[in-house]
């Protein structure tokens, strides 16, 4: 018993360690005071600055039109690249190249796209930072979705093939089906990927039309203040909501 309990001490000091920042901007969000270390009461007034700020929910706006984009062509694009790598490619050199972008630190992916941006004469703005980060969400689609490909069972195509289904109809009615869950995963990685994605936005967005993470990164340089942290709570609350919302997803999915 002793032992056991000893066992426990790490892992709830990790918790403790990963969790407990994200209670305190929480609670310091719910703070009758501008001053972040002294409570003064429960407001919900902070929630009502955040909402009349036309810089925070203009670059909100900007921010889910960028994720929203970037994951559709990632999910198109990543479930295309998977199954072609799965069924067309030997070896893990393709492979390789296809997961690099998830490897490559954001300075060097966000700089080489600005010179390509730059080459080509493409103009900075929404459009530029949507294909940046579909560019990266390709990457992660991929991934999960081979591995989701290499727990399918070939016979159910290699049937529906017997059976007179052609390839578009047999990857529509069997292959895609099964692959849902992978996507789901996917599109919610890249979903979330986008939304706090920083580095990249900062070299391919333009001064007019910045994310949400830059807008914020302009307001924290120096310090952070109330709406910020009520700012952090709701997208907390999305975000926990879409993780829940994609996992009851998958199993319905799974269930089918």
């Amino acid at each position: 018993m002793r032992e056991s309990r000893f066992i426990r001490i790490p892992f709830w000091l990790t918790f403790a360690f990963l969790y407990l920042p994200i209670v305190v901007v929480v609670v310091i969000s719910f703070n009758d005071s501008s001053n972040l270390f002294v409570w003064k009461g429960f407001t919900l007034d902070w929630y009502g600055v955040l909402f009349s700020d036309q810089t925070i929910l203009q670059g909100l706006v900007n921010t889910l039109i960028v994720a929203t984009g970037s994951t559709a062509i990632a999910c198109v694009l990543g479930t295309l690249l998977a199954v072609g790598i799965q069924r067309h490619t030997r070896g893990g050199l393709i492979r390789a190249f296809a997961l690099a972008p998830a490897l490559l630190p954001d300075l060097l992916l966000g700089i080489g796209i600005l010179s390509v941006f730059s080459l080509l004469g493409f103009t900075l703005g929404l459009y530029s930072v949507l294909l940046s980060h579909a560019a990266f969400s390709i990457a992660f689609v991929t991934a999960i979705v081979l591995a989701r490909l290499s727990q399918l069972d070939p016979s159910l195509e290699e049937a529906s093939r017997d059976l007179g289904a052609g390839p578009v109809r047999t990857f529509t009615r069997v292959t895609l089906p099964q692959l849902a869950p992978g996507i789901v995963a996917g599109a919610l990685l890249s979903f979330t990927l986008s939304i706090d994605e920083f580095v990249i936005a900062f070299f391919t967005s333009a001064p007019t039309t910045p994310t949400l993470p830059i807008v914020i990164y302009s307001m924290v340089r120096f310090g952070v203040t109330p709406e910020i942290n009520a700012l952090a709570t709701v997208l907390l609350f999305v975000s926990v909501v879409a993780v829940l919302g994609a996992q009851r997803l998958t199993r319905v999915t799974e269930a089918l």
